[in-house]
């Protein structure tokens, strides 16, 4: 497990969701609307989006695709209970993400741009100087 503090954009956190969860089978229409955002039930794997404005769109397996605006926060649950994550609105479409993550999850949050690929280098470098169990390193974007 990897405990995760940085900034990241509501839209690169929208993509991790998507990339972790439902990829696959996302209709094309709600992968590229910034505001359609997949939700699951409570129990594993539950996803929340917490919004000013929220409405049910379609149900496609076990995901709930919601149009969100104003959204003002994010909890991540993987199915498997090894990634806890939350996104928090910090200003407008900005926020802070914390929380644990997998290694799958870390992959996942390097491809849709919550995480650099730095980051990631330097969390790997600063692991193998510490001794076993969770570690924390915070992340600097550069803008």
């Amino acid at each position: 497990m990897v405990r995760i503090v940085t900034t990241a954009s509501l839209e690169s956190f929208r993509q991790f969701i998507i990339v972790s969860t439902c990829r696959s089978f996302i209709p094309e229409s709600y992968l590229r609307d910034y505001e359609v955002f997949p939700e699951r039930e409570d129990g594993p794997g539950a996803i929340y989006i917490e919004a000013a404005d929220k409405v049910t769109l379609k149900k496609v397996r076990e995901m709930t695709f919601a149009n969100a605006k104003k959204v003002l926060g994010i909890i991540y649950s993987s199915k498997s209970g090894n990634t806890q994550l939350k996104w928090r609105q910090t200003r407008r479409r900005s926020g802070k993400v914390h929380g644990d993550a997998s290694a799958n999850a870390l992959v996942n949050l390097v491809e849709s741009g919550v995480l650099t690929q730095e980051w990631v280098d330097n969390y790997l470098k600063s692991a193998g100087t510490k001794e076993e169990g969770s570690s924390s390193i915070t992340n600097k974007k550069v803008a």
